[in-house]
């Protein structure tokens, strides 16, 4: 896998840095030739540092590491998208992109003492946000005492099954009736007990994503699926 190092007067290659879960961008940084090698090498993001003159391992004082999931050159190899896990925040202030502003606000400012901040980032990346939530939930229980999540798991896969089939009810008569602000809260709560009956069921958002995604590459290719009957 090659960058075209040469195309930049300082040899250096700018990378995106995105949340391969949530889809959440989280920093910009710059790849040298021996800062890239390394990236690859080892499995976590290095990057070359402007302001130090040093390659530089994201997370190398704080420990929150970005490991790498996958490198995606641009078209023209002066570009590089990397998706990552990371770990704990990524930006030095402590949100977890460094693109996150406090609400209301149009510079760089620190974030508000209460750490509210506004998240610039697609809207599926909170489901799968909310889906890791609910797999912690699941896989450990008495982390949070009196967790909601934590009691359907325990209450079994059949008590589950009908709350999601409460919440469609209700979602599908919200629809039907014309309440709009109703709507929105049942469906709300039909997606989050599904994704708890998708866990429940060794299943997750990811593989529902993923058969989306199957079917809409078909779709784009002209081999479209059947409707359902």
């Amino acid at each position: 896998m090659q960058l075209d190092f040469a195309k930049m007067p300082d040899q250096l290659v700018p990378a995106i840095v995105q949340d391969a879960v949530t889809g959440q961008v989280l920093m910009l940084g710059y790849f040298n030739a021996e800062a890239w090698q390394r990236t690859q090498a080892e499995g976590r993001v290095t990057f070359f540092s402007r302001s130090k003159q040093r390659l530089w391992t994201k997370g190398e004082t704080s420990g929150h590491y970005l490991d790498v999931v996958s490198l995606h050159p641009d078209c023209d190899q002066d570009t590089v998208l990397v998706l990552v896990r990371p770990n704990g925040p990524t930006c030095h202030r402590g949100t977890t992109s460094c693109f996150e502003l406090p609400i209301g606000s149009t510079s760089t400012a620190e974030p508000t003492d209460g750490g509210v901040v506004l998240q610039p980032r697609p809207p599926i990346s909170l489901l799968a946000e909310l889906d890791q939530l609910i797999a912690y939930r699941q896989q450990f229980p008495a982390a949070e005492p009196g967790s909601y999540t934590a009691r359907l798991f325990e209450q079994g896969l059949p008590r589950i099954a009908r709350k999601v089939g409460e919440e469609a009810i209700e979602t599908v008569v919200d629809a039907l009736s014309g309440n709009l602000a109703g709507l929105s809260g049942e469906a709300a709560d039909l997606l989050y007990h599904l994704l708890v009956l998708l866990r429940a069921s060794g299943s997750s958002l990811a593989d529902v994503v993923r058969v989306l995604g199957e079917r809409h590459v078909s779709i784009r290719a002209g081999q479209r699926r059947p409707l359902p009957e």
